[in-house]
């Protein structure tokens, strides 16, 4: 009878701690990450070879079940942060997916422009049109639209930027009707969408955030394979290793050099989420110099983060403050 009694309360716990663990609070659980080799990734045609490495870092990010959330509260170098914090309002997940995907599209755009400009290298620009990243709701383009869509052409006519996009349909009266054409998972479709005033703008739209789909040219070629690694923050670690195979000169000087930071296309570095978690990433696989967004010496700057976090941990890792892509170029041509 006492048997039957534990087999039951086992069971009748082992279905809750199942189907607690399904059950998602408004939370999101970020965890140190890896910290992965670019010369792998990043393929310059011809390009030198290097004795040691860049690598880039990342971290763990999902939703937060009950046991996650407990664990991040116990666990020093895993964060919590409200659904808020991370997704836009009315962001769905799908959503979400594409805008960190085409973050990180944006962000290789800038760190090849970045790294073949310092190389001196001519670099041409091609516009493919506008991806969609977000769809507001209650707006013309909902049902319409869809994250992912590409715009290349606003009644009938393509555009060769995303500000001549916006100014063409903002030029247009609430009320009107524009068809657009777009291209949906390799199929093209127009659709019909009377616009409608958006209220941040006070000038007609149909709801929705964008991102410019342009291509670079440039010789020698690059390719770089970043596969479902989402996001913006691999920008500089991508600038120094294409850098670094177009040039004769080996950057790397045979150490191992992790780092972090977005880029844009004048080669400022600027802040990103999770320092903390990507310098405990970096200290594992044995980086042994780490750059870190200086925001010009602010007092809550990345750098600053990354530093405490490198004392606490006691890692021999060289934390570097860097505020343009330069500064790290100066650093490593000063190293030994």
């Amino acid at each position: 009878m006492r048997n039957k009694f534990y087999t039951r309360s086992f069971l009748i716990v082992a279905v809750m701690i199942l189907l607690s663990s399904f059950y998602y609070l408004p939370y999101y659980v970020s965890k140190p990450g890896m910290a992965k080799e670019l010369e792998p990734i990043i393929e310059v045609e011809n390009g030198y070879e290097e004795k040691g490495s860049f690598m880039l870092t990342t971290v763990r990010m999902g939703r937060a079940n009950i046991y996650a959330y407990v664990t991040a509260k116990l666990s020093k170098y895993q964060e919590l942060y409200p659904v808020e914090d991370i997704r836009a309002e009315n962001e769905t997940d799908e959503e979400y997916n594409v805008r960190q995907l085409h973050l990180m599209a944006s962000s290789k755009l800038a760190a090849i422009e970045t790294a073949y400009k310092k190389a001196g290298i001519p670099i041409k620009y091609h516009f493919n049109g506008v991806y969609v990243l977000n769809v507001m709701p209650d707006m013309p383009a909902h049902g319409k639209l869809q994250a992912g869509d590409r715009i290349f052409k606003v009644n009938g006519k393509e555009f060769k930027s995303s500000d001549e996009f916006i100014s063409s349909v903002s030029e247009k009266q609430d009320g009107d009707e524009i068809t657009l054409t777009y291209e949906r998972q390799d199929h093209t479709k127009e659709t019909a969408i009377t616009l409608k005033t958006l209220q941040e703008t006070g000038k007609p739209g149909v709801g929705i955030t964008l991102v410019d789909d342009k291509e670079v040219e440039v010789d020698p070629a690059v390719n770089i394979k970043s596969d479902e690694i989402g996001g913006p923050s691999a920008g500089l670690m991508f600038s120094l290793e294409i850098y670094n195979q177009l040039i004769k000169e080996d950057l790397t000087r045979g150490y191992q050099i992790a780092g972090t930071g977005t880029i844009n296309t004048e080669g400022t570095v600027g802040r990103i989420g999770g320092i903390e978690q990507k310098i405990v990433a970096a200290d594992k696989a044995g980086a042994e110099i780490f750059f870190a967004p200086n925001e010009n010496d602010a007092e809550d700057s990345n750098y600053k983060a990354a530093a405490t976090t490198a004392k606490d941990i006691k890692t021999d890792m060289k934390i570097v403050p860097v505020d343009t892509f330069d500064d790290a170029v100066e650093y490593l041509r000063n190293l030994d």
